[in-house]
């Protein structure tokens, strides 16, 4: 087993995080280290956290960065880090780094079932543990199905799919990958059809609901802001709009000043700016990482420092 994953807008990200070579950082979503091993080579006497939730990036990285001195590898969701870290008696750092979102490791593996390229059985959990994909699409109610499938997945047929959900799981289990992405081609207009392949809505919705995506992000922005010392970085690369909007406006947030009606003679509300933006315009792939890394089109990366 090899966790591939080419980093995205890695020296961007390198860049962005201003490495001090004695501070303490975090990779969030370690995944097979790309972005990791980058900041340990600008680390002399500092400190990377390795953080990740699924096994098999735990059992890679364990393999490529168990005895560097300068790595503490921590199975877990980055939601948690707080905690994570707490329970190793740290309590600030430096800089975190987030890639949000699934690896192409866990794309490319068919068995993971993340991909409707592939036959698999329908799993999609991150962590290998908990309720699955199958489980949910066989079980939730069709209003459910169909908010999640609008609200996740920004799906237009999102009627139309849950209930074709419905009707199929009525005469047998939805149990594979296949199954779930022809139900969805089945009940999209045919125009649908040649746009690309019509599931990948569905199954990008059903994978943030099977591992609380959007739920781990808020927490995870929350406490990597709450662990960052005065001049501590956040750096956060996205992959779709939903995702980008969050951490847009938490951001925005934490760098906003007065929230006093503009006509107001004095502010009376005594908010002051948490941080301030590094690029308010988020950072994207230029063509040359684009013409070697496809997967990176649609990659925002967005930089805070904490005041």
């Amino acid at each position: 087993m090899d966790f591939l994953h080419r980093p995205v807008l890695l020296k961007e990200a390198i860049e962005g995080l201003a490495i001090k070579e004695n501070g303490i950082y975090v990779d969030g979503t370690a995944g097979g280290g790309g972005h990791s091993s980058e900041i340990l080579k600008h680390l002399r006497g500092g400190t990377l956290i390795l953080i990740d939730r699924d096994p098999d990036a735990i059992q890679t990285l364990t393999q490529r960065f168990s005895k560097n001195e300068n790595s503490i590898i921590v199975k877990g969701n980055f939601g948690d880090m707080r905690e994570l870290l707490a329970q190793r008696k740290l309590y600030r750092v430096d800089g975190v780094l987030l890639d949000i979102g699934v690896s192409s490791y866990q794309l490319d593996t068919a068995e993971r079932g993340f991909s409707f390229h592939e036959n698999a059985a329908l799993d999609m959990r991150m962590s290998r543990r908990g309720t699955t994909a199958a489980e949910l699409v066989n079980t939730l109610s069709f209003e459910e199905l169909r908010r999640i499938l609008l609200e996740y997945g920004e799906e237009k047929y999102a009627g139309a799919i849950a209930k074709g959900v419905v009707a199929a799981r009525e005469k047998k289990p939805i149990e594979t990958t296949v199954e779930l992405a022809e139900i969805v081609k089945e009940n999209v207009p045919q125009r649908v059809r040649r746009d690309g392949h019509p599931a990948r809505k569905t199954f990008q919705a059903i994978r943030i609901a099977v591992n609380d995506e959007l739920g781990a992000l808020r927490r995870g922005l929350e406490g990597a802001f709450a662990l960052l010392d005065s001049g501590g970085r956040l750096a956060v690369i996205t992959f779709h709009s939903i995702e980008d909007r969050i951490v847009k406006q938490q951001m925005a947030a934490w760098c906003r000043g007065c929230t006093c009606p503009k006509d107001f003679p004095v502010c009376v509300c005594g908010n002051v700016p948490k941080a301030k933006w590094v690029n308010k315009k988020p950072i994207c792939a230029n063509e040359t990482e684009l013409t070697e890394n496809p997967r990176a089109r649609s990659a925002k990366l967005r930089i805070c420092e904490k005041i």
